[in-house]
Parts: C-alpha cells; structure tokens; sequence
C-alpha cells in the first residue's frame, strides 16, 4: 500500500501527515537534548506518511531536517562541515575512545540504498566519526521490511542515539512515539483494531 500523501494534504494533518483523525501531534513529546541532530532526508521520503524524520524532528528540540536528492537543488555540503559532528550509521568510523560526546549527529535518512547512496556522493560523511549501534531485538515491530535484520526506521535508529547521548528516559519516550506511530498508521490501512475507527 502507498505511504505517499497527497499533494493537497487533504483529510491529512500537515504536521506528521496521518489522516486527521489519527493525528499523531498531540502525543508527540517536546524533548529538550544537548546534541543537535541534522537529519539529511533524501526527497522520495519527504512525502511519505510513513517517514518517521519527520516526527523526530516534532519530538526534539534540536532537531534540523534538510532535503537531499531534490530535482534541480544542489545539496551544499558545508552545513555538515564541524570537528564535533558525528554520523549514525551501522559500518562508520568509530570515533576515538577518549572522544567526547558529538555536539552534533547526522542521520541519513532514506531506504537502505538511498542511505548509502547519499554516504558515497558526499565524501566528508564518510570522514566523520560514527556512531553504530546494536541491532534491533527480532521481533521488533515495522512498517516497512528492512533489507537486513539491522535495519530499523530512522525514528528507532535516533531513539537509539538519544540513548547513548542523551539517557534512557529520553530515548523511552522516542520508542513510545514509534510504537504510536505503527499503531496510527496500521489503522489507517485498516489493519488495527477499530479502536481509531
């Protein structure tokens, strides 16, 4: 079934993109955090309802989405340029083990070949320190089938960063919007209970 919505928004919240009865707004936590996160979205995600950057950037504070991949837009590297910003990815550099905490975190935000794509055309991501992290549990929940059992929804993979930077209760509440979020949509599709009906 399609994610994408449409162009008009119609019987769609503007903000996370669900049909107006499964608005999600209303449960989305404002989290203040010490990192700053420069999600970089490639342009087929940007219209999905299903992309979950676009609720992360609700929750946090400092959460930056930019567009990537546009038609006809040049992609300025330079706002990634910064001795203390790290990047999430599964196959990154590790940073060195007395390495302070990022002041900043990228987050490649697409399909798992659109994610890499974007790491091979822009050269200073691959010189960034990274940050990995363990695979989800098996028996996570999803809305899309990853290509890999590491794979996980862009949400999920900040969740987990929020953990490691930020502490748990945070990330807690990430996990919580994640769940919510699967909840909404398997509703719109008619494939949850009647509890949204």
């Amino acid at each position: 079934m399609r994610s994408r919505t449409p162009a008009d928004l119609a019987g769609r919240c503007p903000r996370c993109y669900l049909p107006t009865r499964l608005c999600l707004c209303a449960e989305v936590p404002r989290l203040e955090t010490r990192t700053e996160y420069l999600v970089i979205r490639h342009n087929k995600e940007k219209e999905k309802s299903t992309n979950t950057a676009r609720l992360a950037a609700l929750a946090l504070s400092q959460c930056q989405v930019l567009t990537y991949g546009a038609p006809g837009e040049r992609f300025d590297a330079s706002v990634l340029e910064g001795s203390d910003t790290w990047l999430l990815f599964p196959d990154s550099q590790p940073p060195a083990s007395d390495a302070p905490p990022p002041r900043r975190l990228v987050v490649l935000d697409g399909n798992w070949g659109q994610a890499r794509r974007m790491l091979q055309r822009m050269p200073v991501l691959r010189r960034m320190p990274g940050l990995a992290l363990p695979p989800p549990p098996p028996n996570t929940r999803r809305l899309r089938r990853p290509p890999n059992p590491e794979g996980m929804s862009t949400l999920e993979a900040m969740a987990g960063a929020v953990a490691l930077l930020e502490g748990e209760e945070l990330a807690r509440q990430l996990y919580a919007l994640h769940e919510l979020m699967i909840d909404r949509v398997l509703a719109s599709r008619g494939r949850l209970g009647e509890e949204w009906q």
